[in-house]
């Protein structure tokens, strides 16, 4: 350490404005980090494709560290053996998903996990040590009875639903605070679909009632669990709609956009499987209220997203892409107004694994300690 602070001291008098310099200090702050300052976080559910890409996202935020790589599936396996792109990166052997330990060891717990095992574990000696940031839909939903109803199972934690703030950090920002407990991550397709259509609900401009929307998926968004459905041969050089009618994020849309709307709403939501790895596409169609100009919608956008550091609205007339957000926490929207049926056509892509899940994650978790939304989430998309 003496040496290298030699060399910083020989560094300054050649030029204290040199911008090596300042990159040796950056440095130096990196190197003499006190790891007591950092968050310790705990993943249950690592081994799955939001919890790796939580794992990804984490081993480069500068204000956490990972200290336990929770997976029913592989424990005492080594985390780097089953996922190889973080060899000689994570030294660190998978363990059990015991939250009461876990809540000891660490200041904030995600839960990547399927619905039901959140509820099933969380306590309230579990929430005086800790937060948790939840990516499954147990605690999305304000309504048990509609949450058991679309899910098909006992929802084990009731009371805890009222406080849990829902996470899509643009809309409820200033309910995510340091004295927030549990944050139910918004599900992929819905963060999309949400972004996309808020606004116009919220001036006024749609008749939310119209809303349909017509919402396509990567393969990722079904999880890594070993299904024939999900098979190559089965989901190559083709596409299918799926959950007809009975998709579980319609009601948790219908919620969000039905507190923007100022009553309870009914749309329609259609998903589809496309056979690429990661995006999420919505194109959502609604009847218009009144008459509006471009400039009239471009402008209730920008009411909304223009100081949003992660929601892109294009320019007049470009259609948002998957390949344009992969590997990133941004969401891209924009519109077009169909003057000859009265309609609008609603329009959004994102990654469903970075602001869909792990990233709108880390997003709440910079909420919640009080650091910039962005920390850790800077990434440029990834392309081609």
């Amino acid at each position: 350490m003496n040496k290298y602070k030699n060399y910083c001291k020989n560094l300054f008098t050649i030029s204290k404005k040199s911008s090596i310099v300042s990159k040796v200090l950056n440095l130096k702050t990196l190197y003499e980090r006190n790891d007591e300052t950092m968050i310790k976080v705990g993943i249950i559910g690592a081994t799955g494709y939001a919890g790796n890409e939580l794992v990804r996202l984490l081993l480069g935020h500068s204000e956490a560290q990972i200290e336990w790589f929770g997976s029913r599936s592989y424990i005492d396996q080594k985390y780097a053996d089953i996922y190889r792109n973080v060899f000689q990166l994570v030294d660190a052997k998978c363990m059990d998903d015991n939250m009461e330990e876990l809540a000891d060891r660490v200041d904030v717990i995600f839960t990547a996990t399927p619905q039901g095992l959140c509820a099933s574990l969380v306590n309230d000696k579990i929430l005086s040590k800790v937060k948790i940031v939840d990516l499954s839909a147990d605690f999305r939903l304000k309504n048990v009875d509609v949450y058991e109803q679309w899910y098909k199972i006992e929802h084990k934690s009731p009371q805890y639903i009222d406080e849990a703030v829902y996470g899509l950090c643009e809309i409820n920002r200033n309910k995510i605070t340091k004295d927030t407990r549990i944050v139910a991550n918004p599900g992929c397709y819905t963060t999309c679909s949400i972004l996309t259509i808020y606004p116009l609900v919220k001036e006024g401009i749609i008749d939310p009632d119209s809303i349909i929307i017509d919402a396509k998926s990567g393969t990722s968004g079904a999880g890594r669990g070993a299904k024939v459905a999900n098979l190559f041969c089965e989901v190559n050089e083709s596409m299918k709609a799926y959950g007809v009618g009975t998709h579980r994020h319609t009601p948790e849309i219908e919620e969000q956009l039905g507190y923007a709307a100022g009553k309870d709403i009914k749309l329609i939501f259609t998903p589809h499987l496309v056979p690429m790895n990661r995006g999420i596409l919505v194109t959502s169609y609604a009847d218009l209220k009144k008459d509006v100009t471009y400039e009239d919608v471009k402008a209730a956008y920008d009411k909304y997203y223009k100081d949003e550091y992660f929601v892109r609205v294009l320019d007049k007339d470009v259609c948002p892409e998957t390949r344009w957000v992969e590997g990133s926490n941004y969401v891209d929207v924009n519109f077009k107004i169909e003057p000859r049926t009265n309609r609008i056509i609603m329009m959004g892509a994102l990654d469903n694994l970075v602001k869909g899940a792990a990233g709108q994650a880390v997003q709440n978790m910079n909420l919640l300690f009080g650091l910039p939304e962005n920390t850790g989430l800077k990434q440029v998309p990834m392309f081609p």
